[in-house]
């Protein structure tokens, strides 16, 4: 074992009320029956949880509530005080506010303190560059314990007034596609029997010259009343991109830790939606390793996702387990990707 690896102590998820399924969310906006057809046959995302009341639309949880239920749990997990922890890192791409930081509020919360933190703002691979800032802090002396958080409340986005039979696809595929959730995990330089070593974790920009898949914008005082929606998906962008670079990631991860195909036990592959995430598996030739998928239950909730797949595989592995973990994001298109081993 070597005295750099870093290991991943606990995990802890959170997300808000219970499941909502497409026959529910189709009810409340007005959408007719073939609607939740369409969605079961071409996007394949079955339920999703949402931070406000369906009926009355008002909102019950933010980013802070679900990032503190997710770190107290995994800090809980990992038998791990607060004042044991050397820095907290949070990727998101809906943070509650500007400022204050959302990571500041749940450090304080936890009772965490004088410690540096930080606060990535993106897309679906936030989850993975918190990862990478970690492994890169707890490389640095001083730095033993670090809480990484990750999570996205999207639906904050959802206009609760709107007509949605009458908006273009580009809009009425978010009402489909995402949900909210946080996750966290407690990683350390120190070794722990039995804790599962983070063998390689990258992301990469590469969307040069590339227009944006997917857009999210931030209305202020002066520009509220804009007529511009608050977030488009270029979805056929995404269907036409993302197989390929979650192809160029994996391919990568294996090359760097000079492991075949056939030695990965797990594979975790980019959450977002039913149907996208069974096309991207089918098309990167890992049969033998076991998928580790949750994104048709609990809906696209953006960067809490890597979590809640790691929440779910790190009850299966087993000694000697190895698994690879692909993200993709289509904002300005990033390609992360992690890779762990449960060593004897």
């Amino acid at each position: 074992m070597s005295t750099s690896d870093i290991h991943i102590l606990s995990t802890g998820t959170a997300l808000p009320g219970s499941a909502i399924d497409n026959a529910a969310l189709g009810k409340r906006f007005g959408m007719d029956a073939l609607w939740e057809q369409w969605v079961d046959t071409f996007v394949g995302t079955k339920s999703r949880y949402l931070s406000f009341d369906l009926d009355s639309g008002e909102p019950f949880g933010r980013l802070a509530d679900l990032g503190e239920t997710a770190g107290r749990a995994a800090l809980s997990a990992a038998g791990v005080e607060p004042g044991d922890i050397d820095a907290v890192v949070l990727g998101t791409a809906t943070p509650d506010m500007l400022m204050p930081a959302t990571v500041n509020v749940i450090a304080d919360r936890l009772e965490i303190d004088a410690v540096p933190t930080y606060q990535l703002q993106s897309g679906c691979t936030g989850a993975v560059q918190a990862l990478a800032l970690a492994r890169h802090l707890l490389r640095d002396d001083g730095i033993r314990t670090v809480l990484v958080l990750a999570g996205d409340t999207c639906t904050k986005y959802f206009d609760m007034d709107a007509d949605y039979s009458e908006l273009p696809p580009a809009e009425l595929i978010n009402l489909v596609l995402f949900g909210d959730g946080a996750g966290a995990a407690v990683l350390s330089s120190e070794p722990r029997p039995g804790a599962p070593v983070l063998r390689e974790v990258f992301t990469r920009l590469v969307g040069g010259g590339l227009p944006p898949g997917h857009e999210l914008d931030w209305f202020g005082p002066a520009d509220k009343h804009e007529e511009r929606p608050g977030v488009t998906e270029d979805y056929k962008a995404v269907e036409h991109l993302v197989p390929g670079l979650a192809g160029e990631v994996l391919g990568e991860l294996l090359e760097r830790l000079e492991w075949s195909a056939g030695e990965v036990d797990f594979l975790l592959p980019p959450q977002l939606s039913g149907r996208m995430t069974e096309r991207i598996v089918a098309g990167l030739g890992m049969a033998e390793a076991e998928e580790v998928t949750c994104v048709a239950e609990v809906g696209n909730s953006g960067n809490a996702l890597p979590f809640l797949q790691l929440d779910r595989l790190l009850t299966r592995m087993a000694d000697g387990d190895r698994a690879v973990g692909v993200a993709i994001e289509s904002s300005k298109w990033i390609k992360g990707g992690f890779a762990v081993e449960r060593v004897a």
